[in-house]
C-alpha cells in the first residue's frame, strides 16, 4: 500500500467525487480511478460507493480513512520533523483575490516570511470572487482573497481588520468632483462604468443590490471591468464614471481623477480563505500560522 494511493484515496474522500479529485490532484479520471480499483483489489474490500453525483464510503472506506489519515499525519510530521533540523522551509505558495487596499495585510506577512524564508515563492493571481473560488475548489490556489458579502460555507477564513469603502472615480473637471458624496440620485443619469463585484450574477445577496435598490436596473451601465486599472483609464477618456473600492486608482493631486465616496456609505470587508479539508504544504502552513500571529486570530489549522 503505497501513500501516494492513500492520499488519491483521501482526496476523493475530500471531494466528494472521483472527477473533483482528478482535477485537484492534476491526474485523468481514468487514472485515479485505475488507483482506486487498485487499492479496492489489493485491500479485497468494497472501499467507494459510487453514486451519479457523488462517492460515498462503505464502512470498510471509512475504517480506511481513519486509518489512512493517521497514517498521512504520521508521514507529514515526521517530514516536517527532518526539515526543521536543516530549518530550511522552501515552496510555493498561491493565493487569488481581488483588488482591495487591505491586501497590504497580505503583503506584511508574505515579505516578513521572505524575510526569513528566502526559498519560499509567492504566486499572486488576479480575479473576482468566481474565479478565485474555482481554482481554489480544485487546488490550484493555497488561499483565496474575497470581498464580503461571500458564502463562507466551504471554506475556513480569516476577517481582514479594515473594511474597504465603495464610491465614484471621475474626472476632476465633472461637476461630481466638486461632490464631498456620491448620492444615488447623482448616479441617475450619467454614464457608469461599473464593477463585475456590482453585477447580479456575480455578487448574489450583494450589498450593491440593497443599496442601489429598484434603481440598479435604471443605471446607465456604459462599461463593466474587473480591474481597476483599465477603469481609471476609461474614466480619464470620458467613457464614464467608475464604481470602484477606494485607494485602488492613482488619485494624487497630479492625476486627472479623484474618488468620491458614496452616501449612504457603503463598505465591504476582505476574508482570506482556504478549504475546509485543505492540506497545506510546510511553506503554507508557515504563511497561515504568520498571517494569525500578525493578526491575533486562531482558526484551526488542519494538520
Amino acid at each position: 500500500m503505497e501513500i501516494r494511493v492513500l492520499k488519491y484515496f483521501l482526496a476523493v474522500v475530500r471531494e466528494g467525487s472521483i472527477t473533483a479529485a482528478a482535477n485537484s490532484l492534476h491526474l485523468t479520471q481514468p487514472t485515479l480511478t485505475r488507483q482506486l480499483q487498485d487499492l479496492e483489489k489489493e485491500l479485497n474490500q468494497k472501499l467507494l460507493i459510487r453514486g451519479k453525483y457523488k462517492v460515498s464510503l462503505t464502512p470498510e472506506g471509512l475504517m480506511l480513512r481513519k486509518r489512512a489519515e493517521e497514517i498521512i499525519d504520521m508521514v507529514t510530521k515526521t517530514e516536517e520533523e527532518f526539515r526543521s533540523i536543516s530549518e530550511k522551509i522552501s515552496g510555493d505558495i498561491y493565493i487569488g483575490g481581488g483588488e482591495s487596499d487591505s491586501i497590504k495585510y497580505i503583503a506584511e506577512v508574505m515579505r516578513e516570511v521572505q524575510e526569513e524564508f528566502p526559498d519560499i515563492k509567492f504566486h499572486i493571481y488576479s480575479g473576482n470572487a468566481e474565479d478565485v473560488t474555482e481554482k481554489l475548489d480544485k487546488g490550484l490556489l493555497d488561499f483565496g482573497i474575497l470581498i464580503q458579502p461571500v458564502d463562507l460555507s466551504k471554506y475556513d477564513n480569516i476577517t481582514l481588520p479594515e473594511k474597504d469603502s465603495w464610491g465614484l472615480i471621475v474626472r476632476k473637471d465633472s461637476p461630481l468632483a466638486q461632490k464631498k458624496y456620491i448620492t444615488l440620485e447623482d448616479m441617475a443619469d450619467i454614464p457608469i462604468i461599473a464593477s463585475r463585484q456590482m453585477s447580479p450574477k456575480y455578487s448574489k445577496d450583494s450589498g450593491f443590490l440593497d443599496w442601489f435598490g429598484e434603481m440598479y436596473d435604471k443605471l446607465n451601465i456604459a462599461a463593466t471591468y474587473n480591474l481597476v486599472y483599465n477603469a481609471a483609464i476609461m474614466v480619464k477618456a470620458g467613457v464614464g464614471n467608475a464604481v470602484s473600492l477606494d485607494k485602488l486608482a492613482d488619485t494624487s493631486k497630479e492625476s486627472e481623477i479623484c474618488f468620491r465616496p458614496l452616501k449612504p456609505k457603503l463598505e465591504s470587508g476582505l476574508d482570506i480563505v482556504w478549504k475546509k479539508t485543505q492540506v497545506f504544504s510546510p511553506a503554507a502552513k508557515l504563511f497561515l500560522k504568520k498571517l494569525q500571529k500578525k493578526l491575533q486570530t486562531t482558526p484551526e489549522i488542519n494538520k
